[in-house]
């Protein structure tokens, strides 16, 4: 029996146990962020089921990723599961946003002012973003595509737009953050 490794952080041993398959590492990961995916999830119109949903799906992802190598640690493990946990819950709102945008004609709701302005307006914050990203142009536009909506490591977007290394599409992914930003504060204010 070999001597018992010791670890300089839990996440590095969850991660250990996560690579070894050991499921208890998912178990822990469940139980740490429970409380904090519950609450964001209750205070952006969800429910106790969806939180759980999502929280597991977060897992999910973290578990496939380590398995297959693509995983790259930049923060603490928590942080990773909760950004997991609240970009998939805004993707899952602004779909449901579109489904009703696209299933509803407006004068179907000609009665309820309130969500037909909060649909416009909706909308009409899509048309900006979508405008903004446009302006952007390549490779900024693929870029967050790929980081934001994708999901995939620097690795993988620095060689699909051929990028020097992580390092370098990382810099530039903040370069096009900020240039997103500047256009979307000119059309917002």
């Amino acid at each position: 029996m070999g001597t018992p490794l010791h670890y300089l952080s839990t996440d590095a041993r969850i991660l250990d146990m996560l690579r070894q398959g050991d499921e208890e590492a998912l178990v822990m990961l469940y139980r740490s962020n429970r409380k904090p995916v519950t609450a964001f999830v209750l205070r952006n119109n969800g429910t106790q089921d969806d939180a759980e949903d999502l929280l597991q799906e977060a897992l999910v992802v973290l578990w496939e990723r380590v398995r297959s190598g693509r995983f790259e640690l930049t923060a603490r493990l928590d942080t990773f599961v909760f950004a997991t946990v609240k970009n998939m819950w805004m993707r899952r709102l602004f779909r449901k946003r579109r489904e009703v945008l696209d299933g509803q004609a407006l004068e179907e709701r000609a009665d309820d002012a309130g969500s037909a302005l909060e649909a416009m307006i909706a909308g009409e914050e899509s048309r900006i973003v979508t405008a903004a990203m446009d302006e952007l142009g390549e490779p900024c536009r693929k870029l967050l595509l790929l980081f934001y909506w994708e999901e995939l490591p620097m690795d993988e977007i620095a060689a699909r737009l051929g990028f020097a290394n992580a390092e370098t599409a990382k810099s530039k992914k903040y370069q096009c953050k900020k240039a997103l930003q500047a256009l979307l504060l000119e059309r917002f204010c």
